[in-house]
Order: structure tokens, then C-alpha cells, then sequence
């Protein structure tokens, strides 16, 4: 089977290593990932090949698209990518197109992805299922009424299934999508998708880091680095406060972080004993099974790696939508991790906060979720083309 996977991320990183995960999920298959963002540092198998389109970004607001290329116009871009998108699709000839989030998110890419699908619908391109590939949670819209009538008629007209990343015992989308019964075509939950840690991977990193079993090591990131700031520069600070002998904290500030934000982290980190800070790891799950604590937003993949790991946790969710939020107070009912208000961002509240969860420990047994989701998909794909 050959399948082409459309994956556009414009803010954080999120939506490309969750789509990398099912694409390496699809081992007997031939894969071609088709990126539109900024360039992401990560490994492929030898089954997956990645086809970049020219770059375009979207404002922290969500409210324009820019191009990534200096000079380029924002319409020039456009036809570009359209032209690109097209002939990719013609020279590689899949079986199953699989499309992040479009058309539930993404609309501002219509411009390259509705022709291309109204050409697949009319046979083009010859027999391709389509497939929208869903996260958990959707977010707000200013008039829902009239979004959730245009993803319906799109899911209606030229997609065969919806796959859903989520365990409908904790995450069910008609919670977030109201008109789930107007959708004709198939709707299958796949249960979320992550990696998972290594057998032994961190127990071994911190025997790399040159870590005791009584040194506690923490962990404080923000995804991409685009949001939530505010976040590591009081991880620092409370990490300064709580005087732990010995103890470590790795800091990932994420690649898209602004360069002035940047040195003026690095000012700070460089003042305490014990900080590493670094833009980015491809060790991350590592990182989070090495750690007595991870400090994070609440976006869906790290939400799953803490789930993965079983790391004690506490999340400050990005606050522009109600999706960190609500998925963060899911996971707080199952008590896999706590919950930070602005108001526990001052230095002296976070460091009894983050003493009270490493107190409690990391969480022992199997997540209380389906995390198996990459696999879950592969098989709902292959059934799907067969």
C-alpha cells in the first residue's frame, strides 16, 4: 500500500511527530510525508520519505499565514505549493491519502487541498481512499454553527473514514464537534498515539547523566517554543528556591522559540546550579522516563509522553483555547498529573508544587488509557485499502 500523508503544522511541532508516529506505525507500506511547516529535526524510517512543500507559518493568533522564505508574496507560495501538491500526488500514485486535521482545521490550506481532493473524487488520480486523520479535542469557534456545516459537508463529500487519536473512555468528540451524527462516512477511534519509552531507556540516560538514584532530575518544556514562555522562566526560579542537592533540571525551550526570549532564559539558567538548557532533544521520552518531574503545557503529544512514562506531571495549559484546559482536567480526574493556575507560576507556590509531586511519586501499572493508537491506525488503514 502506498499512502501519501498530508501534515501541515504552523505553530508547534505537535502535529508532524504525531504524524511521523503513524507513518512509522505503517512499516510494511510506503509512505510519503508531505510537510508544509517550518523544518523539524527528526529521524525516518527507511519506509518513509518526506516531501517538503514551501514553507508558510501562521501568527501566534491563528489569523494569517506567511511565507517562511524572505521576500517570497504569500500568493506566489500559494501557487506553488498547489502546482507541487498536485504533481507529488501524480508521481507517486497512492492508494490512501491520510490528511491531518483538514477539514476540521487548516482551512487557510484549502487553497491547495480542495483541488486536489475534488480531483480525487472525480478519479484523476485513479482509486485513492481518503482519510481524515483527527487529534482528541477540536477547538472554539467564533460561529460554530457555520464551521461544523462545512467540515460535515467535506467529511460527506471526499473522505471514506474518519479516524479519531483518542480512547472514547476519556475523550469522546462529539464533546468538542456537535454535529457528529450529520457525518455519513465511518468514524473509528484509533486510542491515542504516542511513543513509547524504551525498556531501560531511563534508567540509562541518567546513569549517562552521571545521576545517583537520589538525585532528582526535572524537566521543563514547551512543545515547539512559539507559547508558554512564561512557564520556564518560573521553573527556573522555583528550581532555584527549592536548593535540591545535587539535583538537575533540563530545560527544552522548543526550536521556534524567539531568539531575544532565548538569551534572556539563558541569562537566567546560566545563574543556577544544576540547569541544562538546550532548544531540543529527539531523546525527549528519555528525558520524561529519566525524570522526577516533567514541567509542560498540556498539548496532546506531550499529554501522551507523561501518559507513556508515567513521569509525575504538572501542566500550565496554553489558555488561547479551551483544549489544553480540557484535556488536562481529563487527565488530572484519572490523577496522572496536577494542574498549574497563573497564580502558581509565582516562584515560592511552583516550588512547593513541584516538591508535593515528586513527593507522591511516578505512577506504577499500565496508563489508564489505549495508547495504541500508531498501531491502531496502521491496521484501520490497511483494512481500509484491502
Amino acid at each position: 500500500m502506498r499512502v501519501a500523508y498530508y501534515c501541515q503544522h504552523v505553530l508547534g511541532m505537535g502535529h508532524f511527530f504525531r504524524s511521523l508516529e503513524i507513518a512509522k506505525a505503517l512499516a510494511d507500506h510506503e509512505v510519503d510525508l508531505i510537510s508544509g511547516g517550518p523544518e523539524v529535526r527528526a529521524e525516518l524510517p527507511p519506509h518513509v520519505s518526506l516531501f517538503r512543500l514551501p514553507g508558510l507559518m501562521m501568527n501566534d493568533d491563528f489569523s494569517e499565514l506567511y511565507p517562511l522564505e524572505p521576500g517570497r508574496s504569500l500568493e506566489e507560495v500559494k501557487n506553488e505549493r498547489a502546482r507541487l501538491l498536485s504533481e507529488r500526488f501524480l508521481l507517486f500514485s497512492p492508494d490512501l491519502f491520510l490528511v491531518e486535521l483538514f477539514p476540521f482545521g487548516r482551512n487557510q490550506f484549502s487553497f491547495e487541498l480542495l483541488p486536489l481532493l475534488q480531483d480525487i473524487r472525480d478519479g484523476h488520480f485513479g482509486p485513492v481512499k481518503v482519510v481524515c486523520s483527527l487529534r482528541d479535542i477540536l477547538v472554539e469557534k467564533s460561529n460554530q454553527e457555520k464551521y461544523e456545516a462545512r467540515v460535515v459537508k467535506r467529511l460527506n463529500e471526499f473522505f471514506n473514514l474518519l479516524a479519531v487519536h483518542a480512547d472514547p473512555a476519556l475523550l469522546r468528540l462529539d464533546e468538542t464537534f456537535g454535529s457528529l451524527d450529520r457525518v455519513r462516512i465511518p468514524v473509528r477511534y484509533t486510542g491515542f498515539v504516542t511513543t513509547k519509552p524504551r525498556s531501560g531507556a531511563g534508567i540509562a540516560l541518567r546513569r549517562e547523566l552521571g545521576l545517583e538514584p537520589s538525585q532528582k532530575l526535572i524537566v521543563a518544556s514547551i512543545g515547539g517554543g512559539k507559547v508558554g514562555g512564561r512557564l520556564l522562566f518560573a521553573a527556573l526560579q522555583a528550581f532555584a528556591r527549592l536548593g535540591l542537592s545535587g539535583a538537575r533540571m533540563h530545560v527544552f525551550s522548543g526550536p521556534y522559540m524567539e531568539a531575544s526570549e532565548f538569551l534572556a532564559l539563558e541569562k537566567l539558567a546560566s545563574a543556577i546550579p544544576g540547569v541544562i538548557l538546550e532548544h531540543f532533544t529527539d531523546r525527549f521520552l528519555d528525558y520524561l522516563d529519566a525524570a522526577d518531574l516533567s514541567l509542560s503545557q498540556a498539548g496532546y503529544n506531550t499529554a501522551m509522553n507523561i501518559l507513556a512514562t508515567g513521569v509525575p506531571a504538572l501542566v500550565w495549559p496554553f489558555d488561547q483555547n479551551h483544549e489544553q484546559r480540557l484535556r488536562a482536567e481529563k487527565l488530572k480526574q484519572l490523577g496522572v498529573l496536577g494542574i498549574l493556575e497563573d497564580a502558581d507560576l509565582e516562584s515560592e507556590r511552583l516550588a512547593v508544587r513541584m516538591a508535593q509531586a515528586m513527593e507522591a511519586g511516578r505512577r506504577s501499572g499500565p496508563a489508564p488509557v489505549d495508547l495504541d493508537g500508531a498501531a491502531n491506525t496502521a491496521r484501520l488503514l490497511q483494512d481500509l485499502a484491502s
